[in-house]
């Protein structure tokens, strides 16, 4: 009987061991990560993304039966699918990994459908915030079901934007032009953008003035600004009135008023949300959204670092500042081991704003010693730029406030205050590891050792003339922290969010500021003008609200859709009737005439904006810019139209009496007069002003800056 025993022991080990395990995954990278971190006894394959989804080319929601979707198998991705489910036949257990997002559950939960009348093993989801070998390792141990009410959040807001997209999309293209889409949540943003572009052009700059001045002590000499006159601050509204001020002043007696020490402290930030993220990458590395979640992503599914592969930081998709009590005590260790005077004596806890969903942590590193510098050699140059900041960010949340002073000297000169002022590090805190700030402490200004009472001599006085500045045109990371602020959108969509407006041509990227189209400001007019109740920021947030009460199981998705459908159908019917067309102002008649064929050319929108077009088409495929303005070179009847240079496809602005007329401009001409002399405005762009509109006339001071406007062809690139 022992024996029998022994044999019956020895069988049930060998049939454990042969225990077969089929762990899916959204991504072949994260897929080759976690394969190596489970071992034998497990398959981990790649669904790439969805599988099972609505199709393209219908609404595919049954309306009469509550909004519920007809799902098919994704085009192409049948063999995939198939490949799935045989190797889940083959497997005694099946595990769903899939990102632990609304997209990630609806995922799980299409594959689970897929395979539960086709294989008889077990299926589960597991879930997990790091892909590293104790998160995955815990996830696998501890398996659980697919979120029903996350599934139905997910379907919600798939139904919701279809049926708004669907919807719209038709009365585009009877109204304006084939092959337009509109969607819910972009349209809302690219109203955003739409109004942002009219205060720029609405904004009427206002001329003012600022003086500087040198003070000489001994062999220091050190510049101070004019801060008050006559005991106010100063209105120089033009060059007159600071001229006045300097002649009352210059042979003054000039002495130190004042020097005070002013101390700030500065405490770090937390943790990386995506939206933080996105704007800090964008304006510390020039990335813009996309980039940034492309590399966040490689980072998250796993890095070769030497012979480990291993995932570098925590899920990027979160609106949480949230970090578990493991990384924070990893954390403190290292900063006690490598900066212990900078080590507070409690954990640093931030707190969630009212909208965090808190799913997941805050973006972190995976490991807190694998430092920049360690894992530079196995970086690209952008990944290291983004882990370096991710890095940085979470390290220095968990360390002592940072104390700066700043030290003030008033000199007075006659009825005249100046002022001087530099602001040095007294206390390091956590800027020890912000090595952007290591940089700009080197810069700061040192002061002269004065003392009150002191006698200066003014050396020499620097009027400058400025204009105000208007509002900025949206980036992407001023997008991305207003879309954050007023609830529109979620961590996973701020990207796509710009991409697809991008993409349909409904804005532009221009040095980085985001401008919208002549199509996309068409787009944005009539939707807002036709669905004011849908196309705002208030029902787009109540949407992410409902949609979050639906994934807590508080309110039947079903109902969501009822409660919006109807009304905003009838709305869509009625507006299919009565809205006025916009075709005719595609296909407008001009007084042009086609130089080939001798008919009318008549304005046409496309893509990238209106262009004429020859009537004659499709006999005569002749097309030219739209004239921007008329040629302001002495006797030229010429206008000023759109090109592009032969080699690169640099844009430019060129007369149509090329090569009779040879001026040129690089700066877009404005369809307004200069308030001066009457030639066009263009619209400049420099780093240190932003977008100002300048006169095209050289011999013209209205926002004129240095450089020339009009040159010549010769010397430049050969053009089209």
């Amino acid at each position: 009987m022992p024996e029998k025993k022994t044999a019956v022991k020895k069988q049930t080990k060998q049939k454990k061991q042969k225990k077969q395990t089929l762990v899916i995954v959204e991504s072949p990278a994260k897929a080759k990560t976690i394969e190596k971190y489970l071992g034998a006894g497990y398959t981990v394959r790649a669904s790439m993304g969805h599988l099972i989804d609505l199709p393209k080319s219908r609404l595919a929601v049954n309306v009469e039966n509550n909004f519920q979707p007809e799902y098919i198998t994704v085009r192409g991705r049948a063999k995939l699918l198939k490949e799935l489910q045989k190797e889940a036949k083959k497997s005694d257990e099946v595990l769903l990994a899939s990102d632990n997002d609304r997209e990630g559950e609806a995922i799980a939960y299409h594959l689970r459908s897929a395979f539960e009348e086709k294989i008889k093993a077990p299926i589960y989801r597991i879930v997990f915030n790091e892909i590293t070998p104790q998160a995955i390792l815990d996830a696998v141990k501890n398996p659980s079901d697919i979120d029903e009410s996350k599934v139905n959040a997910q379907k919600a807001r798939r139904v919701l934007d279809r049926l708004v997209g669907y919807n719209l999309s038709p009365l585009l293209w009877k109204k304006v032009k084939n092959g337009l889409s509109a969607g819910r949540v972009q349209s809302v943003a690219l109203k955003l953008i739409c109004e942002r572009e009219k205060e720029v052009e609405n904004f009427i700059p206002e001329e003012y003035w600022t003086l500087d001045a040198d003070f000489i002590k001994g062999k220091s000499k050190f510049t101070a600004q004019l801060v008050q006159y006559n005991g106010k601050k100063p209105t120089l509204a033009s060059e007159n009135d600071v001229n006045d001020i300097i002649k009352e002043i210059q042979n003054a007696s000039c002495s130190v008023l004042d020097i005070k020490d002013t101390d700030k402290t500065v405490r770090p930030k937390p943790p990386f949300t995506t939206s933080k993220l996105q704007q800090t990458a964008a304006n510390r590395l020039g990335f813009t959204s996309k980039k940034t979640m492309q590399v966040a992503q490689q980072l998250y599914e796993g890095i070769n670092i030497g012979s480990s592969r291993v995932g570098l930081i925590t899920y990027m998709r979160t609106d949480s500042v949230r970090i578990s009590p493991v990384a924070v005590e990893e954390v403190r260790k290292f900063i006690g081991d490598t900066f212990p005077k900078e080590l507070p004596p409690e954990p640093i806890e931030y707190s969630a704003g009212k909208k965090v969903q808190d799913a997941h942590e805050a973006i972190r590193p995976t490991y807190v010693t694998y430092t920049p510098e360690y894992v530079k050699e196995f970086l690209t140059r952008d990944q290291l730029r983004l882990y370096s900041i991710i890095w940085e960010r979470f390290v220095s949340s968990q360390m002592k406030n940072a104390k700066n002073r700043t030290t003030s000297v008033d000199i007075q000169a006659g009825n005249a205050l100046f002022r001087l002022s530099a602001t040095k590090v007294i206390e390091k805190g956590f800027y020890r590891v912000i090595k952007t700030l290591s940089k700009k402490e080197e810069k700061s200004v040192s002061l002269p050792s004065l003392s009150i009472g002191e006698t200066l001599e003014p050396l020499k006085f620097y009027p400058e003339q400025h204009f105000t500045q208007g509002p900025a045109r949206y980036t992407d990371a001023s997008i991305v922290k207003m879309l954050e602020e007023k609830g529109i959108g979620r961590p996973s969509t701020y990207a796509p969010i710009i991409s697809v407006l991008l993409e349909r041509y409904y804005v532009n990227r221009s040095n980085k500021q985001l401008v919208p189209t002549q199509l996309g400001k068409m787009i944005c007019d009539i939707l807002v003008e036709s669905f004011p109740a849908v196309i705002n920021e208030n029902f787009t947030a109540e949407v992410e609200n409902n949609l979050d009460k639906i994934e807590d199981g508080k309110l039947d998705w079903t109902k969501m859709m009822s409660d919006f459908f109807f009304d905003f159908k009838e709305r869509v019917d009625e507006l299919m009737g009565s809205l006025e067309s916009y075709k005719g102002m595609m296909d407008e008649k001009t007084d042009k005439i086609c130089e080939l064929c001798g008919k009318p050319m008549v304005k046409k929108l496309g893509r990238f904006g209106f262009f004429l077009a020859c009537s004659g088409f499709p006999e005569c495929k002749n097309t030219r810019s739209i004239p921007l303005a008329k040629c302001p070179r002495p006797g030229c009847d010429g206008e000023i139209v759109a090109r592009k240079t032969k080699g690169r496809g640099k844009e430019f602005y060129g007369c149509t009496n090329f090569p009779d007329c040879n001026f040129i401009s690089h700066f877009k001409p404005i369809n307004a007069p200069c308030p001066n002399c009457g030639q066009f405005l263009v619209e400049k762009y420099t780093k240190k002003h932003g977008s100002f509109k300048s006169c095209i006339n050289p011999d013209c001071n209205y926002l004129h800056t240095a450089e020339s406007e009009n040159t010549d062809v010769e010397g430049s690139e050969e053009i089209e």
